[in-house]
């Protein structure tokens, strides 16, 4: 049936309706609307245009279903497609309102809102063919509007049409060429212009442009040390092209002194420094014997500079032997004089070089034992300083290479010399925490803190550290010293996306055995992320409008690949691994439930609200007063944005009993291989996922990834024979063409003629010293159904020479000790206990809660100490 067709005056009445909403009379709207429906109550535009006004004033699911039913009267309505598209947008379904948004324009096509609004999420979606189309429109509805162009230009660059995207900067140039000598819009369209034509290959016409536009000159380009670094660079780029030696000595000319020019503003710049170099043919990250000379040359030529160090510190990376001892000297003994604690990162990158690192050490040990013995009568106030610093750099250097007692012992020397410095604390702490001692790098970092309780950085530090050594509660009271004080340290940090905090706590949860409590902050740092991608929409149309179009489209890629993020991909492999357990063991979930709150007691409670909400809904209102209030909220504009709904599973528990664990791990890994295709865990995870759900095609095609990145992983032995071993036992060979696809794969990996007990014997002889490799041994036994004993036989040989054991692979003996419930799981605990004397990890359950109870009950708990005042 053919929508009702509106009489003149009430086609001026819903045109009041449309100018109401726009201006946010939604009181007005609502009246208006009912006056058009209580006429043509089939009206489905009106009753669209109602339920977007009754969205906005709260009225939600109402109405929605008004939309709804607004639309099914009226689905040739390109306004009741653009209310539907605004509610979808609002729920951030990018792809259903860009769809609605679509079908829209075809039965009004010129509509410039509905245009504008399809490009921007076009652009969200990267649909980017799409968007040349719209920003075509676009321009031809408004020729005369710079941004337009602008728009159009950024579209041909993100669709790959770079030649168009540089006539349409040509055009718009063309007739902006009168727009003043300090135009920054300009500037920056003049720097994109310069980075298409770069991307095009023309480096010349790029070099060209920026020297005509140069402000040293009176151009047009404002940010001169941005357009000198491009300048800089694409010089580079042209000496690599075909040139005769005449031309490549003028870039060469020209290169080197944009880069001293940049030296002249930044003496610290280091890749500055580094494009200097390259300039002249040396690769600062591969130097050698026939440059090496020319290079410290160059760097020499900038040791005067006053306050550069960057020049002595990149000496020391070129000089080997002699030369590097003549001047580390002078640059220890100048940074252990100023006191600069970040001097061992400085130093740290050297430590590559086994020769540079000994120098080092035998030459801080030479200071240590010179200010040691020194009289303090000579009236030289540094050397107390300067003795301390010593100290505090040669327990760094030990606790890095592993020598964990020596850097204790050195600490211990330099806190009785220095009792009050919270970096001696804070290194100590780490020393601990390198040794396997979390409880106790807790407490040294809390000692840091003590001495400095309004440093954010020591404080969240200590957090860290608590949360590590399990004590949850103690970590939230440190952080809630700078959280708001009307909310909880979780939901604040929450909030506030801090990831090291929620990637920790995930991590501590997880270790305590509360995997409900676990995937709910792993779940979280999935939702951060999605609003990171959510977050760009409103720069799409800012960042043409303002054309701030180098860093908008850097944007773009960053957004592309911000789920490669270490702590994204850390979540992602934990929270596939929880799943897949919960998988394998059905037992898991119903196992972290409470076992005192009963069924009957939840029904009660639920009963309970639910009566209360009845007696609420069905009390009138006391007063006049009180109706005017109500009135009043209602007619507030809510927005568009649907409320941020209750979690109704605080606690992970009904999140642990879902029945579908696999799907849902497999939801978490989705693009992720293609994302990060070097990374090792993101193979496992998905191959973990992939063989369980009888996807034997994906898991192989995972393994054959991770054989090309390390052939040798522990963790790819296991797998491959486990695929084999799974593959084998089926009760049908797998049809064509996945079955001989499947075969030759699993070829690849492992001969057909090797049996898997030759596969597992062989692996092990090629690597007996390495405790993972023990590991991944065991495994492949398990898998072969060896016996119990046997397998604890060979998880011990860690223990045995020459195999070269540290706390964490112990640490890993003993969890998969537990996790197959061995009897001689114990033995190992006290057999590591004994082995590793400064580590804890290895200590019962009994000491480990002995300890976390020392450490609330020694005063030092962070919950006692004064609440510090933040402004927020």
């Amino acid at each position: 049936m053919a929508p009702p067709i509106l009489a003149q005056k009430d086609k001026k009445l819903f045109a009041d309706l449309l100018s109401q909403y726009e201006n946010r009379q939604l009181s007005k709207g609502r009246k208006t609307a009912d006056q058009i429906l209580k006429k043509y109550p089939e009206h489905g535009e009106t009753m669209c245009m109602k339920g977007l006004i009754l969205v906005h004033l709260g009225q939600r699911d109402e109405g929605i279903n008004l939309v709804k039913e607004g639309m099914r009267k009226d689905l040739s309505s390109h306004i009741c497609w653009h209310v539907w598209a605004l509610i979808q947008k609002s729920e951030h379904k990018y792809e259903d309102a860009l769809k609605s948004y679509i079908q829209a324009l075809k039965f009004d096509k010129d509509n410039f809102n509905i245009l504008r609004d399809t490009a921007v999420l076009q652009t969200q979606t990267r649909q980017f063919e799409g968007l040349v189309d719209t920003r075509h429109n676009l321009l031809r509805l408004r020729p005369y509007n710079r941004h337009h162009w602008v728009g159009l230009a950024v579209a041909y660059q993100l669709n790959g049409n770079l030649a168009e995207a540089k006539q349409v900067l040509e055009c718009i140039e063309g007739f902006l060429r009168n727009v003043g000598s300090y135009n920054v819009e300009f500037s920056e369209l003049l720097m994109y212009h310069v980075r298409i034509l770069e991307d095009m290959g023309d480096f010349q016409s790029a070099v060209d442009m920026l020297e005509l536009h140069d402000r040293a000159k009176g151009g047009s380009v404002l940010n001169r040390i941005a357009g000198t670094e491009m300048k800089a660079r694409l010089l580079a780029k042209l000496k690599e092209g075909d040139a005769d030696d005449k031309q490549k000595t003028a870039w060469t000319e020209q290169a080197d002194a944009a880069w001293r020019w940049l030296l002249s503003q930044n003496a610290d710049g280091y890749e500055y420094y580094k494009g200097l170099l390259a300039n002249q043919g040396i690769d600062l990250a591969n130097v050698t014997d026939e440059n090496r000379e020319k290079a410290l040359e160059i760097l020499r030529g900038y040791f005067n500079v006053q306050f550069a160090t960057a020049p002595r510190r990149l000496a020391l990376h070129v000089t080997t032997g002699k030369e590097f001892e003549e001047l580390i000297k002078p640059y220890l003994t100048n940074a252990l004089t100023k006191g600069i604690p970040s001097l061992f990162a400085d130093l740290k990158p050297l430590y590559r070089d086994s020769v540079k690192r000994q120098i080092i050490e035998d030459t801080v040990e030479e200071f240590r034992a010179t200010l040691a013995t020194s009289s303090p009568s000579t009236g030289d106030s540094t050397e107390p300083t300067t003795y301390l610093w010593a100290l505090y750099l040669l327990a760094q250097h030990h606790s890095y290479l592993g020598r964990h007692k020596q850097a204790l012992d050195i600490l211990d020397i330099a806190i009785a010399h220095t009792p009050t410095l919270p970096e001696l604390y804070m290194t100590r702490a780490r020393a601990l925490k390198r040794a396997g001692d979390p409880h106790g790098a807790a407490r040294a970092m809390n000692d840091a803190r003590l001495l400095d309780g309004q440093d954010r950085f020591i404080n969240t530090k200590t957090g860290k550290y608590l949360l590590r050594a399990g004590m949850v509660s103690e970590a939230d009271a440190i952080f809630s010293k700078f959280t708001r004080g009307g909310a909880s340290a979780a939901a604040d940090l929450e909030e506030m996306q801090a990831m090291h905090y929620l990637v920790e706590q995930g991590d501590s949860y997880r270790r305590a055995g509360k995997l409900n409590l676990a995937l709910k902050k792993y779940y979280v740092i999935q939702k951060v992320f999605e609003s990171f991608r959510e977050d760009q929409y409103e720069f799409h149309q800012y960042s043409v409008r303002k054309s701030i179009l180098n860093v908008y489209t850097e944007m773009l890629k960053w957004e592309d690949n911000v789920r490669s993020h270490p702590g994204f991909i850390h979540a992602a492999v934990a929270t596939v691994q929880i799943w897949v357990a919960l998988y394998d063991d059905a037992t898991l979930g119903p196992s972290l439930q409470p076992a005192e709150t009963s069924t009957s007691d939840v029904s009660s409670k639920k009963a309970i609200n639910k009566a209360k909400k009845a007696a609420r809904k069905g009390q009138p209102e006391a007063d006049g007063a009180n109706s005017k209030k109500a009135t009043a909220t209602q007619s507030e504009d809510r927005g568009l944005e649907p409320p941020r709904l209750r979690d109704e599973d605080p606690e992970g528990l009904k999140l642990v009993l879902a029945e579908d664990p696999l799907e849902r791990a497999d939801k978490y890994l989705t693009g992720l291989s293609e994302l990060v295709p070097q990374s090792m865990d993101i193979c496992f995870a998905i191959y973990d996922v992939a063989i369980r759900r009888k996807k034997y095609l994906q898991a192989v095609r995972m393994l054959v990834r991770a054989h090309s990145l390390d052939p040798e992983h522990p963790d790819l032995h296991s797998r491959i024979a486990h695929l084999r071993n799974t593959v084998s036992f089926l009760p049908e060979p797998i049809p064509a063409p996945v079955g001989p696809v499947l075969a030759e794969s699993i070829a690849s990996l492992i001969p057909p003629g090797v049996s898997l007990e030759l596969f597992n014997s062989q692996y092990l002889q090629k690597h007996s010293s390495s405790p993972m490799a023990i590991v991944a041994h065991a495994k492949v036994a398990q898998i072969l159904k060896a016996p119990q004993d046997e397998v604890d036989s060979i998880l011990f040989t860690v223990l045995k020479e020459p195999v070269q054991l540290d706390h964490e692979a112990a640490f890993a003996v003993l969890s998969y000790l537990k996790e197959m419930k061995s009897l001689r799981a114990e033995e190992f605990r006290i057999a590591c206990n004994d082995k590793f004397e400064l580590s804890t990890l290895f200590r019962s359950d009994e000491e480990i809660a002995a300890l976390q109870r020392s450490f609330t009950e020694s005063g030092e708990s962070p919950a006692d100490s004064e609440t510090l005042e933040t402004l927020i």
